[in-house]
């Protein structure tokens, strides 16, 4: 059973339904819709697919709702794409027509760019493949020399090295996709280029405010000073995403792979889960094989504790979709084989503030040395499975819950499967019975077997896990073969 979760970023690639249902059936797990790119209609089609197609394979599927933000771009030009040669001189000016660029000059998406930059700042094009050295900043206009040249076209994305631009987190678009998104039913909202805890509670105020109390937060580390600030905007959100591509793009190449290695730490540290993100094989856009380089890069954030990888462009615009799944899922497998990070002891001396926290802390201890086959956990918010999700076991961890919408959450936590439990319609002599069967009917467990099981004494409350059996399969289930 894969541990590792898959989210795929939907678009015209995957829009007939044979290829969703192919994707589903390669190993999807949570369903990306990008309001960077497409129509509101195109996403509303996209949401209604994913819960058809979910419902056909008998899955359960995160649908995740990944809002723009205020992307800096440069504008257009009105002849076509130029050619900035080095050492040239080329302006960036907020005050010119979106569609007047030309060889000398071009506008800007970001009005307040000339009050973020000074004299000896660099700024990256079109992530960092042209690069600009400001020589002097007067009203609207900014005057670059030109260090590394190329094409240059349209809307092309723009940084400043090293981070520090003021844009808000949450665009007037931004609000409305939020609103937008809350009526599709979605699970989570990933929020682009927050800087700080305020950008995550903010947007959780406008969840609330639109009807969204629910839904969770993902907030995406894509800023240089979003990693200086990740303890609090972790502990602010509900998990986040190592978005590597802007990241890169601020902090540099070679900051990257420690950075995202300290961030998948200090969000499991914190119990939140991550996603980690961008080109993870971005060949296959065009190639039904990854490179042995993405094959790595997978595997490595698999090692790192990733709960999920993600796909961008392979599924959205790529010739492969279902391709790409699978040989994602392939990587995933066998990276888990082989992690070495098994500390079943790492949170022996932690103390806990919930007992829900404590109870699951203590089902995968004793799971890991009684060899249990797997944890059944009665929830109705999915914390509990959170908690489980992490300390590491390779015991399957089940999320019994009544909750369509905590069924869909519980997916991106690493090594937590959803199933369907309505506890409240069970008397509760026969829990253990009816859970024990159902792990058996799906070929979980078999008579024998020792499972975990955590539940409440208040059967239908969030928050109640207080309590932990050990059962075997067959003294609690007749006619188990």
């Amino acid at each position: 059973m894969r541990r590792t979760k898959i989210v795929a970023t939907l678009g015209p690639a995957t829009d007939k339904p044979k290829v969703l249902d192919d994707v589903i059936a390669a190993g999807l797990d949570a369903a990306r819709l990008n309001y960077s790119h497409g129509q509101i209609d195109e996403h509303e089609a996209r949401a209604r697919a994913v819960r058809r197609g979910a419902k056909r394979a008998g899955r359960e599927l995160s649908l995740i709702a990944d809002l723009q933000g205020p992307k800096i771009r440069l504008q257009r030009f009105r002849n076509g794409p130029i050619l900035l040669k080095e050492d040239a001189r080329f302006v960036l000016d907020a005050a010119l027509a979106a569609d007047a660029g030309d060889e000398q000059r071009v506008g800007v998406t970001y009005k307040a760019l000339p009050k973020d930059v000074k004299r000896g700042d660099t700024l990256l094009i079109d992530d960092g493949r042209i690069s600009l050295r400001v020589e002097r900043v007067a009203g609207t206009a900014i005057t670059t020399s030109v260090m590394v040249g190329g094409e240059l076209s349209n809307n092309k994305g723009l940084n400043r090295e090293g981070g520090g631009l003021s844009a808000r987190a949450l665009t007037a678009k931004d609000k409305r996709d939020l609103q937008h998104a809350v009526l599709q039913g979605c699970d989570y909202i990933a929020l682009s280029f927050p800087r700080s805890a305020e950008d995550v509670i903010a947007a959780r105020k406008l969840l609330v405010k639109a009807g969204g109390a629910g839904i969770g937060i993902i907030a995406k580390i894509e800023r240089a000073e979003a990693v200086d600030a990740a303890g609090e905007i972790i502990d602010a959100s509900d998990g986040i995403m190592v978005a590597r591509g802007d990241l890169g793009v601020e902090i540099g190449d070679s900051r990257l792979p420690p950075v995202q290695k300290l961030l998948i730490k200090r969000a499991r540290r914190h119990h939140r889960f991550v996603i980690t993100a961008t080109q993870m094989m971005n060949s296959m856009i065009d190639s039904p094989l990854p490179t042995r380089a993405e094959v790595f890069d997978v595997a490595n954030a698999v090692l790192d504790g990733t709960d999920a990888v993600m796909l961008s462009g392979e599924t959205s615009i790529g010739r492969y979709p279902v391709q790409t799944v699978a040989a994602m899922a392939r990587v995933c497998v066998e990276a888990e084989k082989q992690w070495t990070e098994y500390e079943p002891d790492s949170m022996l001396d932690a103390s806990f503030d919930r007992v829900d926290q404590a109870i699951a802390m203590s089902a995968i201890y004793c799971a890991n040395r009684i060899g249990a086959k797997a944890i059944a956990a009665l929830t109705e918010s999915g914390a509990v499975t959170r908690w489980m999700s992490r300390i590491d076991t390779d015991i399957p961890v089940f999320a019994l819950s009544r909750s369509p919408q905590t069924l869909r959450r519980v997916t991106l936590y690493r090594g937590v499967q959803p199933m369907h439990f309505d506890v409240t319609a069970v008397h509760y002599t026969e829990v253990t019975r009816d859970v024990l069967t159902q792990l058996t009917a799906i070929g979980a467990v078999k008579r024998g077997d020792r499972v975990i099981l955590t539940k409440g004494d208040m059967h239908g409350h969030s928050g109640g896990t207080n309590g932990m059996k050990i059962v075997t399969v067959g003294d609690f289930v007749d006619n188990v073969g």
